[in-house]
């Protein structure tokens, strides 16, 4: 009997391999590409012919001796539909609601992660969002692989009132630009994950291409590969050092009298940040809280209120208004150098007073300064601190023998090639129209080599997707951070500038957002302007519409005794001077702005600066002749070079006749401050 019933489910098994499956990327409501040869493809059993049938276009194939089969279908005159598309082998299958258009992979970091239930405009937008013709299919997150994937998770989904919130909001915005300029079906592939590098993006392929980047890249997927057994030896020996030496955590059992709403604070010490926290007045080893109140507005209660803390060994327990939202062991501790920070959200957030309070042990003492505070919402009265209990200082004998932390390892998503690997190899199949791109933030620190990094990536892409070179249009990383009062270095205008020579590749364009951002939030809430200006790219340069699709962008300069001519590409009917604003935002959530003080006042354009030979810069003036500005500056009598808006967040002012910012950029090749750092740590 058992034999029987083991050569039936064998039986079964075969069965269910035979049949023909398509991956989760073709499916129902999805968007295929309108072209001559648009793939189509999946599984079956060995040898297995299979028959694809969309409208007019059919074609076949035999599955390989691993079972994958692949047809191209000519959709090059098709209908945008909808169709139902049939797959026939020895079973059939019946994909529903296809739509025959433009495709475009929607990727990079939080900014094109950034959700349009978030974006400035979504009570209005959402409710009038009925777009069947735009589709999306989210790329599920996947991370920690050190080779290709074939598959991804993930589903098509049509654009309603109901879905929109969940789209991609630069995408949505691009998607709907070119619905209603083109009335074509548009289908995004959303591909992006939050606070990540472009390496991670990159393929092995694309890594090698560099010595350099690919030794660094070798050495993370290493150190990442071999994190989780030293991790774990770390775990074991640091329990039992605990346990030999007396110090192991033992949470109060009245919690409310620390992080509960009303708390007496009258012997609670008042603590300003930065702080070491542990030391001095309290205790160098054992257990102390910090408590503050924030104010929460009504218009911040579907945001993100990130709580910093910094990186230090100490670990912290984090309750919001009473409510445990995160708890620090060591267990969970990556290793020195981790950086703690929350995002509290919904429900936890509630308006007006909002309690915090953070548990801090510290089972071997901590001497690191650390600057704990809540970005958005800050502290109404400072911080205050009590201790929990102390312990006794350490020996010399359990100094030497507590286990060492580990190094902090890079995050799955942060290391060199594991994205491509988990979210871009398992759509290389699908036919596209082209790519948006917006990432770079994550970059900045080492910006300076982003102008390797990421030419390779695209060039790679190409060459991975087989399309030519199907077109890549990027952002340009926008205004962030205080408005600066003398010209200085930017690490932040170095990434630009380095996203910038992208642009020496074959259709690429650049969405110039210097004017989108906000001083305090780089997750700036105004999408739609995002978009649209991608959009433009697309309409004139993928679709051949006679619009602009750029802003001015620098050409040359003229040395005219103390002045500097400069000339520009891309000024429409004419250069214009922006009227320069009273304020700027420092952060639309929460409605805040500051005054906006000009460092050229007399001038017609704001942000430019010159410097002579001793490499001084100064605040020039500058105004519009033509189309050439003309730039000086009285306390500069020679000058060499220009710069403008060369600043983490500048104020220039100069435009075209299509409304749209001139690109930042500078005449001269001085050292920038990110030169020097590269991707990781080399052995």
């Amino acid at each position: 009997m058992k034999s029987c019933l083991l050569f039936a489910s064998m039986m079964l098994a075969i069965t269910a391999t035979a049949e023909v499956n398509l991956p989760a990327i073709i499916s129902d409501h999805m968007v295929l590409r309108k072209a001559a040869d648009t793939p189509v493809w999946g599984t079956a059993a060995p040898d297995e012919t299979v028959k694809v049938t969309l409208a007019d276009a059919t074609a076949t194939a035999t599955a390989d001796a691993d079972g994958n089969w692949q047809v191209e279908l000519d959709l090059s005159d098709s209908a945008p539909g909808p169709f139902e598309m049939s797959v026939t082998g020895k079973n059939q299958l019946v994909v529903h609601d296809v739509l025959v258009g433009e495709v475009w992979v929607a990727s990079g970091q939080s900014n094109m992660g950034f959700l349009l239930e978030r974006e400035r405009s979504s009570a209005e937008e959402i409710p009038q969002s009925n777009y069947p013709m735009i589709r999306q299919f989210q790329v599920a997150p996947y991370v920690s692989i050190p080779e290709p994937r074939e598959e991804c998770e993930g589903k098509w989904v049509v654009c309603s009132p109901e879905t929109a919130g969940r789209f991609t909001a630069v995408g949505y915005f691009f998607a709907k630009s070119l619905v209603q300029e083109l009335d074509v079906p548009v289908g995004l592939l959303f591909n992006a994950w939050g606070g990540t590098p472009v390496e991670a993006w990159m393929s092995q392929d694309a890594i090698a291409q560099n010595a350099d980047l690919k030794a660094r890249g070798d050495k993370a997927i290493k150190d990442q590969i071999e994190y989780k057994p030293r991790k774990k030896a770390y775990d074991k020996a640091f329990a039992q050092w605990l346990k030999d030496t007396g110090r192991e955590d033992h949470f109060p059992k009245d919690v409310e009298a620390y992080a509960g709403m009303d708390v007496d604070t009258t012997d609670w010490q008042r603590i300003d940040m930065p702080s070491t926290i542990f030391g001095g007045d309290l205790p160098e080893d054992g257990v102390v809280w910090l408590r503050g109140e924030v104010n929460i507005p009504a218009n911040m209660l579907n945001g993100k209120i990130p709580v910093r803390i910094g990186s230090m060994e100490a670990f912290p327990t984090v309750y919001w208004n009473g409510e445990k939202v995160s708890t620090g062991t060591f267990e969970n501790y990556p290793g020195k150098g981790y950086t703690y920070r929350y995002y509290i959200s919904a429900p936890h957030l509630k308006e007006g007073k909002n309690v915090v309070a953070i548990r801090f042990y510290a089972p071997y003492g901590n001497t690191e300064k650390v600057d704990v505070h809540c970005d958005f919402a800050p502290f109404i009265d400072g911080l205050k601190a009590k201790v929990e209990y102390t312990l006794p200082p350490l020996t010399p004998a359990q100094k030497t023998s507590m286990p060492q932390a580990l190094d902090n390892p890079l995050r799955g998503q942060d290391v060199a090639t594991y994205l491509y690997n988990g979210m871009i190899a398992p759509i290389l199949r699908y036919g596209i129209s082209g790519v948006i791109w917006y990432q770079g933030e994550s970059n900045v620190s080492r910006g300076y080599d982003y102008r390797i990094a990421f030419p390779l990536m695209i060039q790679d892409w190409r060459e991975k997707w087989g399309q030519g070179d199907f077109p890549f249009y990027f952002c340009q990383l926008a205004n962030i951070g205080d408005k600066q009062r003398t010209p200085e270095k930017s690490a932040w205008a170095a990434t630009r500038e380095s996203q910038a020579a992208a642009l020496d590749l074959p259709n690429t364009g650049m969405a110039v957002l210097i004017d989108l951002g906000e001083a305090k939030d780089v997750h700036a809430r105004n999408k739609s302007d995002v978009g649209d200006r991608l959009a433009r790219i697309a309409l004139a340069e993928t679709y051949g519409q006679d619009v602009e699709p750029f802003g001015p962008m620098f050409e040359s300069m003229d040395i005219e005794g103390d002045k500097l001519v400069l000339s520009f590409s891309h000024v429409g009917d004419g250069l214009e001077a922006k009227s320069v604003p009273d304020t700027y935002v420092l952060s639309s959530l929460s409605g805040k702005t500051a005054p906006l003080v000009r460092n050229s006042p007399e001038s017609e354009l704001e942000g430019f600066a010159v410097c002579g030979k001793d490499r001084k810069w100064a605040w020039a003036e500058a105004k519009i002749e033509g189309d050439q500005v003309v730039v000086w500056s009285d306390s500069v009598k020679e000058p060499i070079a220009v710069r403008y808006s060369w600043g983490n967040n500048p104020s220039g002012n100069l435009y075209n006749s299509s409304g749209l910012p001139a690109a930042p950029f500078r005449t001269d090749e001085f050292p920038v401050s990110s030169q020097g750092n590269h991707y990781y740590k080399a052995d």
